[in-house]
């Protein structure tokens, strides 16, 4: 296929989760995807941790839906592996017109209380959630704005928007998390504003509670799945591939949407609420 007929879309964060979910509605949707994440084979864990997902079997799902994809090894503190990813990714398939920066940093120090944060804990989450994000963004962005047209989708969290309703461990969050959560946020309102005629969008997806297998791990005990009601990753998935490929998103463009409310009200995705659960959206 040649590059200016097909629709490349590159995702972080993409082994499991709301980054699998989104990779596989991209390609649903037309989209030929690279699948970028620490983990590659099932069965490894690039943290040491009991997680199931890689980025192998998610470019299996996408070439099931007849697609294509590319499995490629990220490390969110690891420049070097970002601009391989990238630059692997033109090689194969001349452009990238999606970006989505799902991926986050999930190891120690997410869930400490604010006199517990360690100053390099909070210096590794910002390389991780801030930093890297910035780097690929800037990184494609140049290519984007050549051609007019281009997308940047970026997870965002209501924990860098809202208070928690409790503390770190007791079913809030830290506040490492939220404040690069936080400064995540502001990129794609600045975006819109230095280029608002250049053809491109640029959103934040707030995902809402989602039950993912990082969260389990992160919440052993349950106790922020006791306050919150989760939507499958799915829910968020699809509101990506929306973002994405519906022209009716760019009455979003600069935005931050609620991925579950959106969803229900598009019907993005069958109602994942009980009657019981009164919802989260």
């Amino acid at each position: 296929m040649e590059a200016a007929e097909r629709k490349v879309a590159f995702v972080t964060g993409a082994s499991r989760g709301i980054g699998r979910a989104a990779s596989i509605a991209l390609a649903a949707r037309g989209f030929d995807v690279a699948v970028a994440a620490r983990t590659v084979k099932e069965g490894e864990s690039a943290d040491g941790r009991p997680l199931t997902g890689s980025v192998e079997t998610t470019a299996e799902a996408i070439r099931a839906l007849g697609r294509e994809a590319l499995a490629l090894r990220l490390d969110l503190l690891d420049t070097g592996t970002i601009d391989a990813a990238l630059s692997r990714t033109i090689w194969e398939w001349g452009r990238i017109d999606v970006v989505v920066n799902n991926g986050v940093y999930t190891g120690p120090g997410s869930l400490d209380l604010f006199l517990d944060t360690r100053a390099g804990a909070l210096e590794i989450m910002f390389r991780a959630n801030v930093f890297a994000a910035t780097h690929l963004t800037q990184r494609v962005l140049p290519s984007m704005l050549e051609r007019g047209s281009g997308c940047v989708i970026n997870m965002v969290s209501a924990a860098g928007m809202t208070d928690p309703p409790a503390p770190a461990g007791s079913g809030g969050w830290g506040f490492a998390y939220a404040a690069t959560k936080a400064a995540l946020q502001r990129m794609v309102g600045v975006l819109r504003v230095e280029h608002p005629d250049a053809g491109l969008h640029f959103f934040n997806v707030e995902p809402g509670f989602v039950v993912t297998e990082a969260m389990k791990l992160a919440d052993p005990g349950g106790a922020l799945r006791t306050r919150f009601a989760g939507a499958p990753p799915e829910v968020p998935g699809a509101v990506v591939a929306w973002l994405a490929s519906d022209p009716a998103a760019a009455a979003h463009n600069g935005s931050t949407v609620e991925a579950q409310r959106l969803a229900l009200e598009l019907e993005l995705h069958p109602d994942w609420r009980s009657p019981q659960s009164g919802g989260t959206a």
